[in-house]
């Protein structure tokens, strides 16, 4: 596309219709970053209840103890998710409030629970998309090794069952993990994630694994409801070199590997992309035999999670992958309270990529949003920046469909602010702003044009 179309294009009013009235649109959210409720009615303690708790490892030492308080209002938060028009939700399940010490006796308070909140959706014509994992694992398991133990596989095939057959007769559309390159990467390599363990051999094996349940985990819930829409989600950023330098250009083919391809190839029937990370291939250390046959699966769509670009450049002293990022503000472009930077070509570059595996049955933006220092003032949060945001990342996603892409549906993340991991309160993504101190919301003008771009 020339600059004088895709300028021509950027300026273009947006329009719901044009992205096909099948197209799914929602919200999406994460069990331990709304629910709170830590403790309520038998739930069992997870990972990051664990990591929380350890002072310096949250900014802020913020925790989730409480968060946006959906456990005990999800009925209101519902109601309200239907009177913006907000049709599909996309929330988790907690493994550790349905099995406490993750495998064995079930929690049926915990079972309950998400059978209510399935059941107020699908009264508010809301439609509920289900992931299974979204990165709070059971202490109980991290204490016997956690994704670093072959045995997570069984413990998952045991969790993905029980899910299946409590609540597949109402759920018609599921995610088995979420990022897993992130809740490995941050949580078994960098340790800035629950549970906080580092080292390579750790990341390697946790690797593997979570490979192995994401296959697994698809054939679960296939093989239970064979009617059903099984996808998986993976993060991932469009990258480019910092500078037009041969190591800067094998440096971001590198990162690409790890950070674009390490979960989705294996899912593929693809292998690991070992060829442009050679020390990847001790990840065979934690091979059975017969493990290339258990890595695919053929899921119905592939969820895309995309909110940024990363230049990269080399770097002699990083380990594994001799590459690091350069952070946005240090390139001092427009970015996000994450330090992301806003480059809405990003997700369109990222639809063509997934999109020229031809395994890749169908696309869903299954995450896309921004944080920004949002200001509450009489009730009201005019968050411009994020309302431009939203409205620039879906001219791409619709350039990107319009030229043959199979995307076919969007959520944003998220619909009320909430607990982001290692950043606490701090950042927020919502279109809903929550109070913390009251738990009162207040929806902003973003989630306003969401609902009236809805309502069209």
């Amino acid at each position: 596309m020339d600059s004088v179309v895709e300028d021509s294009f950027k300026r273009e009013e947006l329009h719901k219709e044009a992205f096909g009235k099948d197209f799914k649109w929602g919200v999406s959210t994460a069990a331990y970053q709304i629910e709170g409720a830590h403790q309520a009615d038998g739930k069992g303690a997870s990972i990051w209840d664990h990591f929380t708790g350890i002072k310096g490892k949250i900014l802020n030492n913020h925790n989730g103890n409480n968060a946006c308080d959906f456990y005990n209002r999800y009925h209101s938060d519902l109601n309200l998710m239907r009177e913006l028009h907000i049709p599909n939700f996309r929330f988790s399940l907690s493994w550790s409030r349905i099995l406490p010490q993750g495998v064995g006796q079930i929690n049926y308070k915990g079972v309950d629970y998400y059978q209510r909140i399935i059941d107020h959706c699908l009264e508010n014509n809301i439609e509920p998309w289900v992931t299974l994992y979204h990165w709070d694992l059971p202490l109980a398991l991290e204490q016997k090794g956690g994704w670093a133990n072959r045995d997570v596989v069984s413990w998952f095939e045991e969790y993905a069952q029980l899910c299946a057959d409590k609540f597949g007769d109402r759920v018609r559309n599921w995610m088995v993990l979420n990022e897993p390159m992130v809740f490995v990467g941050a949580g078994y390599f960098l340790g800035k994630h629950a549970p906080g363990r580092r080292g390579i051999k750790s990341f390697l094996s946790a690797t593997h694994h979570a490979a192995l349940c994401q296959a697994a985990g698809g054939r679960i819930l296939k093989a239970s409801l064979p009617h059903a829409k099984v996808g998986t989600t993976f993060s991932c950023s469009h990258l480019e070199p910092y500078r037009d330098l041969e190591r800067d250009k094998k440096a971001t083919l590198r990162v690409d590997a790890i950070l674009n391809r390490l979960f989705l190839e294996p899912a593929l029937g693809l292998g690991y992309p070992f060829q442009e990370v050679k020390s990847l291939k001790r990840i065979t250390d934690f091979f059975k035999a017969g493990d290339e046959d258990l890595l695919p699966f053929d899921f119905d769509f592939i969820g895309v999670q995309n909110y940024t670009r990363e230049v990269v450049k080399y770097s002699l002293f990083t380990p594994f992958i001799q590459a690091s990022l350069v952070p946005a503000n240090k390139r001092k472009v427009v970015h996000t309270a994450m330090n992301w930077e806003v480059y809405p070509e990003a997700i369109y570059h990222m639809l063509h990529k997934f999109q020229a595996y031809p395994k890749v049955k169908k696309i869903i933006i299954t995450e896309n949003g921004a944080a920004f220092p949002d200001v509450l003032i009489n009730g009201n949060v005019q968050d411009s920046q994020r309302l431009q945001y939203l409205q620039q990342y879906l001219k791409q996603i619709l350039r990107a469909k319009q030229e043959g892409v199979k995307v076919d549906g969007y959520f944003v993340w998220t619909f009320t602010d909430n607990f982001e991991w290692a950043e606490g309160y701090n950042p927020r993504f919502g279109l809903v702003y929550v109070d913390f101190e009251t738990q009162e919301r207040y929806v902003k003008a973003s989630g306003q044009w969401y609902s009236n771009f809805l309502k069209q």
